[in-house]
């Protein structure tokens, strides 16, 4: 079990002509907090700003409530991170500033997209969807079985197999066993999958011993969460409990010559409506993520088809390799999305030789409405 989790969520809505409203909730294994944010985004300029606890650490909390007032006024510039960190971080809680710098982020964002929506010279056509994760004939097409008599580009040959896929009890949230993983994969036609359980270390007998009982490739994995999100990782003999720092896990999964696929790097960024963000592929490729792994899961089914297609592209651009992945928590979802490699695959040694060498390609396995 994790030692520490740690979930922030921010949301930007058009509240009238010339005001943004922002709301910021921060929760973590010891604080729960909100705060609501007006900001004139033709000036960009606090207006009002309200906070509330929801959990907290002792009595004395609530006392920073009050001093939050005093960022109301502030500009969004080049000096209000040090305002806020001064001023809020000080006087009332650095939680409290952390979020609402992370709240102005987003603002800054928003107000950048409407401004370009007002542009007279925008391209025709566009909706703010196109501008923030292309169109979608622009995006890099997955591989699609034919079925049912649809169109697709047939897979042929190679070996399929479902990269991310979460088992119970192994990992909490999800409602499948692994003899209903097992009797699923088989059943809709997948070569494998790999176990890829939360922050979870499979022992190797227990997973050889289910392949030789079942017949069926069954490979071994981890979901790992690190301070840069959640990242797929193969081939590293290390049971990981806590949050790690994905440049240590980076340094562990060399050693191990090991590898590492970022798991739904954009998911969540579609939450709020959309067209409040203003990412785009050259903002997005700047992360510091995409420097510390091999691959990007580019395929999920955990996540909307634009934020799939917004991965796809910032991969595409980085020329990095593309995988997909089913994400499953449940039966239904087993599948969803594939990984399919051109040569054979017996075992987890030859997974991740495989990854290593290149040539798979992400694919749109299972009809989501077919069950």
């Amino acid at each position: 079990m994790l030692r520490f989790t740690r979930n922030k969520l921010v949301s930007v809505y058009r509240k009238d002509g010339k005001t943004l409203s922002v709301h910021g909730i921060l929760e973590d294994d010891i604080y729960g907090l909100e705060v609501d944010l007006d900001i004139d985004f033709s000036r960009m300029e606090i207006l009002a700003i309200r906070g509330k606890w929801n959990r907290m650490e002792n009595s004395q909390c609530p006392r920073a409530i009050p001093f939050l007032q005093e960022a109301v006024g502030f500009r969004l510039d080049e000096d209000f991170v040090r305002k806020v960190q001064k001023i809020v971080g000080r006087k009332a809680c650095r939680h409290f500033a952390d979020l609402i710098m992370e709240c102005c982020d987003a603002a800054k964002d928003a107000a950048a997209i409407i401004q370009r929506e007002g542009d007279k010279e925008k391209e025709a056509g566009l909706t703010t969807v196109d501008h923030l994760f292309g169109k979608a004939e622009d995006v890099p097409k997955a591989e699609r079985p034919e079925k049912d008599g649809e169109p697709g580009n047939r897979v042929t040959g190679g070996v399929l197999i479902d990269l991310h896929v979460h088992s119970f009890p192994a990992s909490p949230c999800s409602s499948i066993s692994l003899q209903e993983l097992i009797e699923e994969a088989k059943e809709i036609g997948l070569d494998g999958f790999c176990l890829t359980d939360h922050n979870h270390w499979w022992e190797p007998w227990k997973v050889e011993d289910l392949r030789q009982k079942h017949g069926f490739l069954i490979l071994r994995g981890n979901e790992i969460t690190t301070d840069q999100g959640d990242i797929l990782v193969f081939g590293l003999e290390e049971d990981i409990k806590e949050i790690i720092t994905l440049a240590e896990l980076r340094k562990k999964v060399l050693a191990a010559n090991g590898f590492m696929i970022a798991a739904h790097p954009f998911r969540g960024f579609l939450t709020f409506g959309v067209g409040y963000l203003g990412l785009t592929v050259e903002k997005a490729m700047e992360r510091p993520l995409f420097k510390l792994v091999d691959a990007v899961e580019v395929l999920n089914g955990k996540v909307a088809e634009q934020e799939n297609n917004f991965a796809a592209k910032v991969a595409q651009s980085l020329r990095l390799p593309m995988t997909g992945g089913s994400d499953a928590h449940g039966a239904g979802e087993v599948g969803l999305y594939a990984t399919r490699f051109p040569g054979p695959i017996q075992n987890e040694q030859d997974l991740i030789e495989a990854l290593k060498k290149g040539g798979y390609s992400p694919v749109v396995f299972r009809n989501r409405c077919s069950d």
